[in-house]
């Protein structure tokens, strides 16, 4: 059966989790029994990206100088280990990667490692001289964050100021926060425990040693767990610089880390609900999961920086600079118990988070519905948050069949329209997706599937009849991708639905995992299972080849167009926090191209909506709205600080940006709170399965408590108003297909 495989969009989590990894380690050169099997990996790799991949690459200079930028960029993002005297060395090898990979050579990847193993020694030796002595914060210093703004240094002594500057950076912002933690607890007249005592009194000079000392600690930790990572790790790195130099969603898996793929995939998440991953020594929040103890919570969001790790009695641990996996040990704990969380926000807000540890419980990613009450009457609202599938099991559940009870329900409850909610759905079961456009339309195609070299196959809903006829919405945004692009793109395609939202995330590709070892040759294979050397601690321990995540397809609309880059544009556009950023798979510059081919045979819904007057009613409202306009002065803000993240090394002026930073949140805080929420109830046939117990009630309450406060919902429910207004009827006919 065809399937999409489970995208969530960003590199898995336990790739993304090595990279600040990667650069800070000590390479043991000359394992010939290594440096073999590695060549002989990238050999299988290689292979079945020739033999299996959509549409594989010439592996020559061009493709060579893409490896060879990637390797840099992700490695050195912010130019602190490299000097300019190591990339013009590292320079000869720019176009000669693709010899390497044909030959059989590791000598690019040696010398990588060996120049990067020396700037880690430098900056170990760097911070511990520059954090000996005070920080004046009162100079008139700026500090570039962003990686791209800045050339490589020219020599160690301008490599080591550039230390000098972050280092400043880091020590500035512990000092502020203490400070501020001190004049608080000052205020505070409560009886209080003898460390809030003891920081009272303390002056500033002491709180910024206390600080410097805090920051030592961490890059002491730090650069002591660089010097411990696997020559697996690293190297997996290396072969994913490559197979993501083919497209950003092939992907090379070792057996270990395969397998820890397939538990994130199996729904096994960590204890509060966020999965994480590691950015340039940053602890960031990729996802937040729907039903989850963050999520209930519901002021931790993906993107968000973890700074700190505390709980209600102990002193937060600052994580800057730790792996993903000693922060997940902080994080988890009992059930029942709090962890409080800092993290740092998009727009620069530092925020403390405390959220009660809970069970994952993998009934939350099903679909759901809720009945709103419109100006027209009520709307039925259906959450999805992503198309799954269980092909293991007979019986299994399916989104399709789960979201078509659910309209059911719906249609019960006599709704004058239909929200179905595709924000932040990653993707999943293709099958699904054309089983639940069927629910929509009546017979059809719904996709179009094209293979390497291959005329395009199109899915088709082939029941006839239709389970619900009358107004539509489908919500989108900058992470609804693959499936959900595909089912947004068909009700857009068929003139059957409204899109609104953001442009979505474009990927308009279907990938597969295989295994390598069915393509190497017996001898690759008998090499790989050997042991080595036997002696060297850090030789490479696969047993196999390992896995390889590829991509075999690209799915097409039924108008012939590639949702590849571009996604699907909303009918309605609404202001979104990223707007003048650019995100998705058109960031990525080894994405797959968009193209288009030939369109299927369909014909357009006959009661189609004025999607031009509904634009123009909704765009009419949101110009009024203060919230909005708030939302579009933070993207205007975000963009700006993409483009040139420069901060002040002063404190009055880095606390004057910190409040700047804070202002428009704290504005869209309190429009939120002015908003007039409108009333929200369950269908009655889940009230049986909502009432069993209290934690059962609570966590229904808290979902409706969030919908109440989403201004695009909020939204989307006039839109649908306006969809009602123009005469559609629902159709109360029919049964399930």
């Amino acid at each position: 059966m065809l399937r999409f495989m489970k995208n969530k969009i960003l590199i898995p989590l336990v790739i993304l989790g090595a990279l600040a990894a990667f650069f800070s380690f000590k390479y043991i050169g000359g394992n010939e029994a290594t440096d073999q099997k590695e060549a002989l990996i990238i050999k299988t790799v290689m292979k079945a990206i020739r033999e299996g991949h959509y549409a594989p690459r010439d592996i020559n200079d061009t493709f060579s100088s893409k490896v060879y930028h990637k390797l840099l960029d992700e490695l050195d993002p912010e130019k602190k280990l490299l000097t300019q005297a190591d990339i013009n060395e590292l320079k000869n090898y720019e176009f000669k990667i693709d010899d390497e990979i044909n030959d059989g050579s590791m000598e690019f990847y040696t010398k990588l490692n060996q120049r990067l193993e020396a700037g880690v020694e430098k900056a170990d030796t760097f911070c511990k001289e520059i954090l000996k002595s005070p920080f004046n914060f009162k100079t008139n210093e700026k500090m570039q964050l962003n990686g791209d703004k800045l050339s490589y240094a020219s020599d160690d002594n301008a490599l080591k100021e550039r230390w000098r500057e972050y280092l400043k950076y880091r020590v500035l912002a512990k000092y502020v926060d203490l400070k501020k933690e001190r004049d608080d607890k000052k205020d505070d007249k409560s009886k209080t425990d003898k460390t809030a005592a003891d920081l009272k009194k303390k002056t500033d000079t002491e709180l910024e040693a206390d600080a410097r000392e805090s920051v030592r600690k961490n890059m002491e930790s730090y650069f002591k767990r660089q010097h411990k990572v696997k020559e697996d790790t690293r190297f997996t790195i290396f072969v994913n610089a490559i197979t993501n130099s083919e497209d950003p969603h092939t992907d090379y898996f070792p057996p270990e880390d395969k397998a820890k793929f397939d538990e994130l995939m199996s729904g096994s998440f960590y204890g509060i609900g966020a999965q994480l991953r590691e950015e340039d020594g940053k602890i960031k929040i990729v996802d937040v999961i729907v039903g989850t103890p963050c999520w209930r919570q519901g002021e931790l969001k993906a993107g968000d920086e973890v700074l700190k790790v505390g709980h209600a009695d102990s002193t937060p641990v600052d994580v800057q600079g730790f792996e993903i996996d000693d922060v997940v040990k902080l994080i988890r704990g009992p059930k029942g118990t709090e962890v409080r969380l800092t993290v740092k926000k998009m727009d620069g807000t530092i925020k403390t988070i405390p959220i009660i540890r809970g069970e994952v419980q993998k009934e939350e990613t099903f679909a759901k519905s809720a009945i709103l009450q419109g100006a027209n009457g009520p709307v039925g609202y259906i959450y999805l948050p992503e198309f799954y599938s269980d092909f293991n099991h007979i019986n299994g559940r399916r989104c399709a069949e789960d979201v078509a009870l659910e309209v059911q329900k719906l249609k019960a409850a006599n709704v004058t329209g239909i929200i179905l909610d595709l924000r932040y759905n990653g993707g999943g079961s293709l099958s699904d997706v054309v089983d639940m456009a069927g629910l929509f339309i009546d017979q059809g195609p719904i996709v179009q599937v094209k293979s390497s070299g291959t005329a395009a196959m199109t899915l088709r809903d082939a029941n006839k009849g239709i389970l619900y006829d009358g107004p539509l919405a489908v919500m989108v945004n900058e992470n609804s991708a693959s499936a959900s692009e595909i089912m947004a793109a068909a009700m857009q395609d068929y003139k059957r639905a409204v899109i609104v939202g953001a442009p979505t995330y474009g990927k308009g590709t279907v990938q597969k995992i295989i295994s390598l070892d069915d393509f190497a040759d017996p001898l690759t294979r008998a090499k790989l299972s050997s042991g080595g050397d036997g002696n060297k601690g850090d030789a490479l321990s696969y047993s196999s080849a390992g896995s390889l995540k590829i991509t075999i397809q690209k799915f097409y609309r039924i108008n012939g167009g590639s949702t590849q880059q571009r996604g699907v544009t909303p009918d309605v556009v609404l202001p979104s926090y990223y707007d003048d950023i650019e995100v998705g798979e058109r960031k990525d510059k080894a994405s797959l191209k968009w193209d288009e081919i030939a369109p299927a045979n369909y014909q357009r819904y006959a009661n189609a909506v004025n999607t031009a007057e509904i634009a123009a009613q909704s765009k009419k409202r949101v110009s009024s709205n203060p919230t909005f306009e708030l939302i579009q002065q933070n993207a205007a803000r975000l963009k700006k600080l993409q483009d040139n993240n420069e901060v002040s090394l002063n404190e009055t002026e880095y606390k004057k940006e910190l409040d700047e930073a804070s202002v428009i949140s704290k504005k869209i805080e309190e429009a939120q709170k002015k908003t007039t929420p409108f009333a929200i109830t369950n269908p009655k046939e889940d009230l049986e399965r909502i009432n069993i117990d209290s934690a059962n009630v609570k966590k229904n309450e808290d979902w409706i408590k969030n919908l109440k406060k989403d201004i695009y919902l909020a939204e989307t429910v006039n839109i649908i108003n306006d969809i009602s207004k123009q005469n559609m009827k629902v159709n109360m006919g029919t049964g399930m297909k």
